[in-house]
């Protein structure tokens, strides 16, 4: 019997890219996770009509760039 290999995990850094950007140390870490969490869910659950693919997240120094991937963007941005 093989060995069940999860597919998104076997491509991370060859394929596909990481959906979250950024480095932290100690309970930084966890604390820059619990938000992105956060944050996920609240596109989602906000923008459900609005076919939302896939959420990216990236921290250069204090700041976060959010990139929403979506089906319908008129949605989004109000139209």
């Amino acid at each position: 019997m093989g060995q069940k290999v999860n597919p998104t995990g076997i491509r991370l850094g060859i394929v596909k890219k990481h959906t979250s950007v950024w480095y932290a140390e100690g309970e930084e870490y966890a604390n820059n996770l619990l938000v992105d969490l956060q944050v996920r869910d609240f596109v989602k659950k906000r923008l459900a009509n609005a076919s939302v693919a896939r959420v990216e997240i990236e921290r250069p120094a204090k700041t976060a760039k959010i990139t929403i991937y979506t089906a319908r963007p008129g949605i989004v941005i109000g139209k």
